[in-house]
């Protein structure tokens, strides 16, 4: 035998080369696909001029006596198309009542208008890919942490906040938001499969989450990018077009924060009347709120103005999400390690002055360590300086602040009345109460951060949400009298435990009526965009926020199809078949086969197998 050398050394350099050439090229297909799928997905650039009113050479107009409406406004301050027969809204730093800008209200008109157009919008986007809404996700995301300077400078010269509380409140949490959305809300609004019965095992039983449409957020002041940005962001993300009418007070900031939007949907390729922003009074906000063609309302603000809201949707059957006041409590177990947490508890009481729907209101401490509670609340919160946190240079003083201004004056007397009647009634009052007339903006909105200790649970102001700069201090001796406490308001909806036994204050936590509790923290259960968001009692119902809040801007469509069509499928017995040829033998037939399915044991299921058999072979 012989064998032909040249012959084998070739297939052993053949095969040699094929192999690494394979792979190269499989490498180089999957780099091309990779990258393909990189620039797919990356964010996409866009630039939004920042206003005026931020920068450090703005030449502002000083309001005496702040108020919204501009027909009662000093005449130089109306825009130059001023037109006598409508509305407008004046904005204002409520820290410095510097004028921002004044604005034409929506009247019913226009607001039709604008949710007609973003009615049109929506029919496309609804087309759209996960991919798609991604990338407009990422797209704000990277803007909004590459802008973070001017939007805490925008919101905090619209609302007198803090440019941290702004960091804090505004920008962090969005950037969660934006980040839960591209990472989790595909797989939350997928098809997603159901399991079925014995009797269906040859069935596939899927739910589909389908676009609602055009939504509408309704949405308070305290927080202006946030609460327009999240609702915003969801809608879109589930498919839908979104009109979002913000608060009379924040109108300047809220219209900068949509404009920001707007550009990024059109710098992505889509259609920038997706989103309309409706401004305008009480009266005229009917339009949109018992308007046909709004499919869902998601509100935030107060029980009063929620209960309009409710009856309006009622017109056209609305579905509406209520995210109302709260009155929480921060339960402070015995033997609690003070120093750990006590800067935790000041930053949910005094976070943006106070006007946070889920800040901290009471403080209920065990006896044995209420005065050390109330000695540090109080010591810590006459430190606390209150100010503007983006003064202009020219104005001479910009000092560090940890406390803005309330977004107006006309609560004022009622706060003063409440603490007030607290003191008549035994509570004592050793900081704070008042407000403060700041020496350089001698028109801005101060109220000191107040600490009232001795409070009767049953008192008005442990009853009534503040929504202001002031804790109550109230001490219990069981932890069943500390629950009922927390428990005893007409609200429910957020809560804090703190405590050195973590097990114990789980325990606590389940007892409490409420939405969302904190263990030894505060509001982390915000900062965690996977749970839902909301309350129980007069704190509303629904949820915006995790799964259950992104589904809540779809409706369920529920799909049954075969799971093998091309080996079995539904067919109807001849003993079932119309017309019916015996009702007896068909009662027989329909018995036995529910009896065979969910009998108790298998005596019976053997029992009615029979019957069943019998049924089907009989002759009618």
């Amino acid at each position: 035998m012989s064998y032909d050398y040249d012959d084998y050394e070739y297939e052993e350099e053949g095969f040699s080369i094929i192999w690494p050439l394979t792979i190269f090229l499989g490498l180089g297909i999957w780099l091309v696909i990779y990258r393909y799928r990189s620039i797919r997905n990356r964010a996409v650039p866009f630039r939004v001029t920042p206003p005026t009113q931020i920068g450090p050479t703005w030449d502002a107009a000083k309001i005496e006596s702040p108020r919204i409406d501009a027909h009662e406004l000093d005449p130089t301050l109306r825009p130059p198309a001023y037109a006598a027969e409508r509305k407008y809204i004046t904005c204002y730093d409520p820290a410095t009542s510097y004028h921002l800008d004044t604005i034409m209200a929506d009247n019913t008109q226009s607001i039709e208008q604008k949710i007609q157009k973003a009615a049109v919008a929506q029919a496309t986007w609804a087309k759209t890919g996960f991919a798609e809404r991604k990338r407009v996700m990422r797209s704000l995301k990277k803007w909004l942490v590459d802008n973070q300077t001017t939007a805490a400078k925008v919101a905090a010269r619209d609302t007198g906040k803090t440019l941290l509380d702004a960091a804090l409140g505004e920008i962090l949490v969005t950037c969660t938001k934006l980040d839960w959305l591209v990472n989790h809300g595909e797989r939350v609004l997928k098809p997603e499969s159901r399991y079925t019965n014995f009797l269906m095992f040859y069935k596939s039983s899927k739910v589909h989450f389908e676009p609602l449409g055009t939504v509408a957020g309704i949405v308070s002041w305290n927080y202006p990018l946030h609460n327009a940005w999240s609702p915003i962001i969801a809608a879109l993300f589930a498919g839908n077009s979104i009109v979002i009418k913000c608060s009379e007070q924040v109108v300047w900031s809220t219209q900068f924060f949509v404009d920001v939007v707007k550009a990024c949907l059109e710098a992505c390729g889509h259609d920038p009347d997706l989103v309309q922003l409706v401004c305008c009074y009480p009266e005229d906000a009917k339009a949109l709120t018992q308007s046909p063609w709004i499919r869902h309302i998601t509100f935030i603000g107060s029980e009063d103005v929620g209960r309009i809201i409710v009856q309006d949707a009622t017109a056209h059957l609305t579905p509406v999400t209520l995210e109302l006041g709260g009155k929480d409590p921060a339960i402070i177990m015995p033997a609690t390690p003070l120093e750990q947490y006590m800067s935790i508890i000041l930053r949910g009481i005094f976070q943006n002055a106070g006007q946070n729907c889920i800040g901290i209101e009471r403080v209920i401490v065990h006896s044995s360590q209420y005065d050390q509670v109330y000695r540090i609340l109080n010591e810590r919160a006459q430190q606390l300086r209150l100010g503007c946190a983006i003064s202009r240079p020219m104005d001479g003083h910009i000092p560090t602040v940890d406390c803005g201004a309330m977004i107006s004056s006309h609560r004022f007397p009622e706060l003063k009345n409440l603490i007030e009647t607290a003191i008549n009634h035994g509570a004592t009052c050793e900081a704070g109460g008042d407000v403060w007339n700041h020496p350089y903006y001698e028109h801005g909105l101060f109220f000191l951060p107040t600490v009232l200790g001795n409070v009767d649970p049953h008192s008005l102001i442990a009853q009534k949400e503040v929504f202001a700069p002031i804790v109550l201090v109230m001490k219990y001796e069981t932890l069943d009298e500390a629950v009922d406490i927390a428990n005893g308001t007409r609200y429910g909806l957020g809560a804090s435990v703190f405590g050195p036994d973590q097990e114990r204050c789980e325990q606590i936590a389940q007892r409490l009526v409420c939405g969302m509790v904190a263990i030894n923290d505060f509001a982390t259960f915000y900062t965690s965009q996977d749970l839902p968001f909301g309350g129980t009692k007069m704190s509303g119902y629904g949820r915006f926020g995790g799964p259950e809040g992104l589904r809540s801007l779809t409706y369920p469509k529920a799909i049954v199809s075969d799971r093998w069509p091309w080996l079995f499928q539904t067919t109807i017995p001849q003993v079932l078949d119309y017309p019916i040829r015996s009702v007896s033998q068909s009662w027989e037939f329909i018995s036995g086969l529910i009896g065979f399915v969910y009998g108790d044991n298998w005596r019976v299921r053997i029992r009615h197998l029979i019957r069943l058999i019998n049924a089907n072979g009989r002759r009618a």
